[in-house]
């Protein structure tokens, strides 16, 4: 089967998620490609994590299908889908070295013991953080230790691995650094990665594409070329940034008149 006819690795079909009175996440349907890396991008309370925690089986949705691949997960616990997820807070084990919070998944799977140093190491490499798998989290910097969490979660090879504003807690110049780590580490591993975030300049600059979300639906979906170039609402224009709005009056049929008199 060819890249091209290979199911989406994640895919929503008309999924809602309601919470009392409340319609957290509205009848959104999307596909995520095999090996992408994709944002879920908006303001706090649009329905993107809300989005992330379905995908993971952490909230079930009220209505609507979740598809891994080609097998419905709708209903499944978060154990039997083949996604792993890394928090803001990292969540390490702070009495385990290194090596033994990267290990842990692969130990409790029942992976042999050759196997489970040979993935480590190897995952530690890919990360950065060779030669420290004897230290433990507290020896390391914030940084350091997202790359753990990384670590940890793709030494399992999940097919899909969930990014919750995994960069929340590091300072802006780390920040930026881990960036291009991400995105590079996304591209050595080819696994598909969905990133959510409420920072524009954080989604644009690893993902390939984003759905930019508000009021619990997607407002729109494309390339972040697409999105900065070719916004199709007031509210996608204004949330990536208020330089490409142009103040105007409708002068006639297809036609706008531009403040400095332009149409």
């Amino acid at each position: 089967m060819s890249q091209s006819t290979m199911p989406p690795d994640v895919r929503l079909v008309d999924v809602v998620k309601e919470f009392a009175e409340v319609r957290a996440v509205d009848g959104i349907s999307l596909e995520i490609p095999r090996g992408s890396f994709f944002a879920l991008l908006g303001p706090s309370g649009c329905g993107k994590t809300t989005t992330l925690r379905m995908i993971g089986g952490f909230e079930e949705p009220t209505e609507g299908t979740i598809y891994l691949g080609a097998e419905p997960v709708t209903g499944k616990p978060p154990y039997r889908r083949d996604v792993n997820t890394v928090f803001q807070s990292y969540a390490l084990f702070p009495h385990l070295t290194i090596f033994e919070n990267v290990a842990f998944g692969l130990r409790r799977r029942g992976v042999g013991k050759n196997d489970v140093r040979g993935r480590v190491l190897s995952i530690l490499e890919l990360v950065g953080l060779s030669g420290m798998d004897k230290r433990k989290p507290r020896q390391l910097s914030g940084g350091q230790q997202q790359r753990v969490a990384l670590a940890r979660a793709l030494v399992n090879r999940p097919r899909v691995l969930l990014l919750d504003e995994p960069l929340g807690a590091l300072d802006l110049k780390l920040r930026k650094q881990m960036q291009l780590e991400l995105k590079a580490i996304q591209n050595d591993v080819a696994i598909t990665f969905i990133h959510v975030t409420h920072d524009q300049e954080e989604a644009m600059t690893m993902a390939d594409s984003i759905a930019i979300m508000n009021a619990g639906h997607i407002e729109q979906l494309g390339t972040p070329t697409d999105l900065y170039e070719n916004p199709t609402t007031a509210f996608v224009a204004g949330f990536l940034g208020i330089s490409n709005l142009l103040p105007g009056t409708v002068s006639g049929p297809n036609t706008v008149r531009l403040v400095e008199g332009t149409e």
